[in-house]
């Protein structure tokens, strides 16, 4: 009878990794979706406001509400804040439909603010000009969970976490080989974002996908390869090309003038704290796996869709390239 069940079990199981595979490859790698909000000033204390285009089917408007600071009132697409634009500024339903709404408000004097809305900061303090008064506090909380949204959204990033953890096991390298993709993408995540380092998204994510292709593939070898035996260089290697993509979805945030500094480490903290968070999780599932009889068939399952997501990625984002 229990024989039985583990069979049915195990049947269930690769159906579950074959419908997984299906969808995923028609899920964008960066599911951190976000909305534009522009406020164009027109006159003292009137603005002309509106979404940018939609990132879904169906309009902004649909999924989110401006809610303007207090004695502001809006009517249709005119705000008229008589006291000036102060105050706070929510957007209801920020972090469901759209996990993040960028704020752009272009002042008569030719200034700009640009700010963040998220679930974890769900509102925004103007000041009725461009000066930006959040303090170090506020923007290292904004963005670091702008950080930890991120890397949680981002499938393929997380992808490849994974396969560098099926690569190298729970042992002690693991430490350095995650230490090594961390300063890897660190350095290129500064040097893009700061404008140092410039290149082209669709042969970055192009690259992000081959690099798991190729860490899924090592995984599933057995024989002693460099990869098996430097892990920690094929993690930096390929770390450097990670950290120009989390670099394009910050350079869509944008950057306060005033913090630049601390908004960058607080994003990268942010990106390493929901890293190491997928591989406690990843730790804990292991060592429930290991009690199943059937584990190796469970860990090359999972590597191999895996390793077809980002096969499939890989194509389509080099047909990108061209595109």
């Amino acid at each position: 009878m229990t024989g039985s069940f583990f069979r049915v079990a195990r049947r269930l199981l690769w159906v579950w990794l074959a419908a997984l595979s299906g969808l995923s490859m028609h899920v964008s790698a960066h599911e951190m979706s976000m909305a534009d909000l522009t406020l164009r000033e027109t006159g003292s204390g009137e603005f002309f406001w509106g979404w940018g285009v939609p990132g879904k089917n169906k309009p902004v408007a649909e999924d989110l509400t401006p809610l303007w600071p207090e004695g502001c009132v809006g009517t249709g697409q005119i705000v008229n804040c008589p006291k000036g634009l102060v105050g706070n500024l929510s957007v209801q339903g920020v972090g469901q439909a759209y996990s993040a709404v960028i704020v752009r408000i272009h002042w008569r004097g030719g200034e700009n603010t640009v700010q963040t809305l998220t679930s974890g900061q769900p509102r925004i303090q103007l000041f009725g000009g461009a000066r930006d008064g959040r303090g170090g506090a506020e923007v290292a909380r904004a963005y670091g969970w702008l950080g930890v949204e991120h890397i949680l959204s981002g499938i393929d990033h997380l992808l490849f976490v994974i396969g560098l953890l099926f690569l190298v096991g729970f042992r002690r390298r693991l430490v350095g080989t995650i230490t090594a993709f961390t300063l890897a993408h660190t350095l290129t995540l500064a040097s893009s974002a700061l404008g140092w380092l410039v290149l082209r998204s669709p042969p970055v994510e192009a690259c992000i996908a081959l690099s798991i292709v190729l860490v899924a593939a090592e995984a599933l070898n057995d024989r002693e390869t460099l990869s098996r035996r430097w892990p920690a260089l094929v993690a930096f290697l390929f770390g450097l090309v990670h950290g120009l993509g989390f670099a394009g979805a910050l350079k869509d945030i944008g950057l306060p003038e005033q913090h630049v500094s601390i908004a960058l480490l607080s994003f990268n903290l942010g990106v390493e704290a929901g890293q190491l968070g997928v591989v406690a999780l990843a730790w804990g599932l292991s060592l429930l796996a290991a009690r199943l009889s059937w584990r190796l068939q469970l860990r090359r399952g999972l590597i191999y869709s895996i390793g077809a997501t980002a096969a499939f990625w890989s194509i389509t984002r080099i047909l990108a390239i061209a595109a």
